[in-house]
């Protein structure tokens, strides 16, 4: 039997059209884009173009994108680099208890450097009250740094009000958007934030690059010291050929943003599908509006998801649970929503792309009630 990838939320393959605009810089433009004789203009042409792809794609100026190896170094630099920054005004940093561990633990590391941080609640969806947000700001706040959409469960958070609480009260703005690129438009605009991540493996773009985005005006202090890349902001000689391949992928995410209605439709049969099956109770986590249009994170009731998956060797997707030595752990996210073991001991996220299709939806709900 074929196997079937539905874990496009822990990766994503590589696009045609990305494989395309990378093989040049492959085989033949290999210059140091620092350098000025004709190579290096080569790969310099290259990398402002695909800053020109991606700046396009969040709706600011290419000076405001900053280059990176992906979305956990440009979380850093952001958490990092605004506490280094401005510890004089405070060290207070709000975030929330569901954050990917590339907020989460940079927050713990600054704890030990004599940061204060409020781990904000959730609700029973994984979404957060902007209100709660406000009310954990004080004159010693610096900075706000909350994800744009959940990686585990979809759920997509109110990033624009609590973008303008923050403009409220002078208070930086951070939102991780590494799993929401390419599945719903990011105008940073619109959002109200002063920095913003994404990370190109999320997006069919290879692993290992990313890009930040740093409103102009601000300055932080760099996380990676050396040469004057990237305008002095992220030391490093650049790597040509993946930034060419994070520009295409973020031009392919504009054209292609209306994919992501197809997507939906394909999820919500998925969803209905799994809900017939008899003889086994399934619940949903995640909001039931406010949700990535290909997340879908499922309770499979009094079961347990790694067994589930590992009688399904030929599909790909991820679970929301552990197992230790019989004993079953819940994820931070799922926790933090209030799911009860019993339930969450059976989580399971499906997330679907680009490639997937209503065939392989119908294989999957086959063998799930199967098993």
């Amino acid at each position: 039997m074929n196997q079937i990838y539905l874990d496009y939320n822990a990766s994503t393959p590589i696009a045609p059209e990305v494989k395309k605009a990378m093989k040049p810089y492959l085989e033949e433009y290999y210059g140091n884009p620092s350098a000025l004789h004709f190579a290096g203009v080569q790969g310099k042409n290259a990398v402002e173009h695909a800053r020109t792809q991606v700046a396009s794609m969040l709706n600011c100026s290419v000076q405001e994108i900053i280059f990176t190896s992906g979305g956990s170094e440009s979380n850093n630099q952001v958490l990092k680099g605004v506490f280094q920054t401005y510890k004089e005004k405070g060290n207070h940093i709000i975030t929330t208890k569901i954050e990917h561990p590339a907020i989460l633990n940079p927050c713990k590391y600054l704890e030990k450097l004599g940061a204060e941080i409020t781990y904000v609640e959730v609700d029973q969806y994984g979404r957060v009250n902007p209100e709660d947000i406000e009310k954990a700001i004080t004159d010693k706040t610096i900075l706000i740094t909350v994800m744009h959409a959940n990686n585990e469960v979809g759920t997509i958070q109110p990033i624009e009000e609590i973008g303008l609480i923050a403009q409220k009260h002078h208070v930086l703005f951070h939102s991780d958007a590494s799993q929401s690129v390419g599945k719903v438009p990011l105008n940073v605009e619109q959002l109200h934030v002063d920095f913003l991540t994404i990370a190109g493996h999320k997006v069919y773009a290879p692993k290992g690059v990313g890009a930040l985005y740093v409103r102009e005006g601000i300055q932080i202090e760099p996380l990676i010291h050396g040469a004057g890349h990237e305008s002095g902001r992220r030391a490093g000689t650049e790597n040509v050929l993946l930034v060419v391949g994070l520009g295409q992928a973020c031009e392919q995410a504009q054209k292609n943003i209306d994919e992501n209605e197809r997507i939906l439709r394909l999820r919500e049969d998925f969803w209905h599908q799994l809900k017939d099956l008899p003889q086994i109770a399934v619940s949903l986590n995640g909001h039931p509006e406010y949700r990535l249009p290909n997340t879908l994170s499922v309770n499979f009731e009094n079961r347990i998801g790694q067994d589930i998956l590992a009688a399904l060797p030929q599909v790909a997707a991820s679970t929301g649970s552990a197992c230790h030595a019989g004993e079953v752990s819940l994820s931070p996210v799922l926790k933090a929503m209030g799911v009860k073991e019993t339930v969450g001991m059976g989580a399971i996220r499906f997330s679907l792309g680009r490639y997937t299709t209503k065939q392989e939806i119908d294989t999957v709900v086959q063998l799930l009630g199967q098993v």
